[in-house]
């Protein structure tokens, strides 16, 4: 078995929650993982040419090409991206958006895998694993389980944290606040969280050493899939 960690954050390796917690994912599955930060890479978004149609492979080229391979070889997945506006980083969402090569003709080369949906959030990471959830769906990859923590916003070392009224220092600490390093969000000192992540990784273990059944897995995130499809079109009837 064989798991691919994908940390989707633009901060370096040491200084990022979201590599952190997407490594302790991987640890703690005590599998064969493949962990490869997006920082520094070349990703760009889909630009919908369609040339994946035929032979379900991106004809964009860019760093997305060498990670290809990885992504069809892989039983499972770690996917952890950073809160931007209540939602998935540029980098992040480019990266789950050139999924869609692996869609055309029914194309299952995905179908039936298990993912863990990691964010990280200057409050809460919640929203970029909700919608890091959403592309797996789409993908029929069950989400097995989703991991959230708190990690330093750039306003706790941009240089005006400390007066910067609409900044999250200010907004979380009060006014006046001044800054010492004891107090900057990590998702490393934050234990509720870090036992969430390794609870992730035991799950997806747990899920990929049990053979689990691929067919039976897509058949569950279609059936959701449809509720979900049924629930939009029921709006849109009254919206008309």
């Amino acid at each position: 078995m064989k798991i691919l960690g994908i940390s989707g954050s633009p901060r370096k390796d040491d200084r990022t929650g979201t590599y952190k917690l997407v490594r302790t994912v991987l640890e703690a599955t005590a599998l064969d993982y493949d962990l490869v930060s997006l920082q520094g890479k070349r990703i760009d978004g889909c630009i919908a040419c369609l040339g994946c149609v035929n032979d379900n492979i991106c004809k964009v080229k860019d760093d997305m090409t060498d990670l290809r391979d990885k992504i069809v070889e892989a039983d499972g997945y770690v996917i952890g991206a950073p809160n931007y506006y209540s939602t998935l980083n540029a980098k992040t969402h480019a990266f789950l958006e050139r999924f869609f090569q692996f869609r055309h003709q029914e194309g299952n080369t995905l179908w039936g895998k298990l993912g863990v949906a990691v964010g990280v959030g200057g409050t809460i990471g919640n929203f970029p694993a909700d919608d890091i959830e959403k592309f797996y769906d789409y993908n029929f990859i069950e989400t097995v389980a989703k991991v959230g923590g708190q990690g330093a916003a750039s306003c706790f070392s941009c240089g005006y944290g400390e007066t910067c009224r609409v900044g999250i220092s200010n907004l979380l600490l009060g006014e006046g606040v001044k800054i010492t390093p004891d107090m900057i969000p990590d998702v490393a000192k934050q234990p509720d969280v870090m036992k969430a992540a390794e609870e992730a990784g035991k799950t997806l273990a747990a899920r990929l050493t049990a053979g689990h059944d691929r067919e039976k897995i897509t058949a569950d995130v279609q059936a959701k899939m449809d509720v979900r499809k049924a629930e939009m079109m029921k709006k849109l009837q009254h919206s008309v």
